[in-house]
């Protein structure tokens, strides 16, 4: 099944529940969606991609990331612990992060099949890479590995 309808079908059962943080979180998730769909000039029936989707999710958890802290400064731990709850809930529709060992294998095979020499080749190695993990590692670790690998 792909994101959206599994977002729609775990927020019906948690509505039926009662579990109102998962219902308000999946609830402006939904609105991003909706907004993200009217912004594509899409229908509203129509779903959008995976990829989408978790690019969203994403974007969506940074901004609470960012609440966070700001909360933390502000001594609400009560609205920090809130945004936590909700990144949690978020985290279930990302798909399984790799490991760095897995991310070193991917950057290696990629530096091999480009035949990247050094440090130059920073941006055609990242680019493969990011293509090939599609969501699955975060950027900046990404980065860090490519340039540790081309620095050897």
């Amino acid at each position: 099944m792909t994101l959206q309808p599994q977002i729609e079908q775990d927020f019906l059962k948690a509505l039926k529940r009662g579990d109102k943080s998962v219902v308000d979180t999946l609830r402006m998730l939904k609105a991003a969606v909706q907004n993200k769909k009217i912004e594509k000039l899409m229908a509203k029936e129509a779903a959008l991609p995976d990829e989408e989707m978790v690019g969203l999710i994403k974007s969506e958890i940074k901004k609470r990331r960012d609440s966070i802290d700001s909360y933390r400064q502000g001594n609400r731990n009560d609205l920090a612990d809130k945004e936590e709850a909700e990144i949690k809930i978020l985290e279930k529709y990302l798909p399984e992060p790799l490991s760095e060992d897995k991310l070193i294998e991917i950057i290696k095979n990629v530096i091999g099949e480009l035949g990247a020499a050094g440090p130059a080749d920073f941006g055609k190695v990242m680019g493969a890479v990011v293509a090939r993990v599609k969501g699955r590692a975060d950027g900046q670790v990404v980065a860090r590995l490519v340039k540790e690998e081309l620095g050897k």
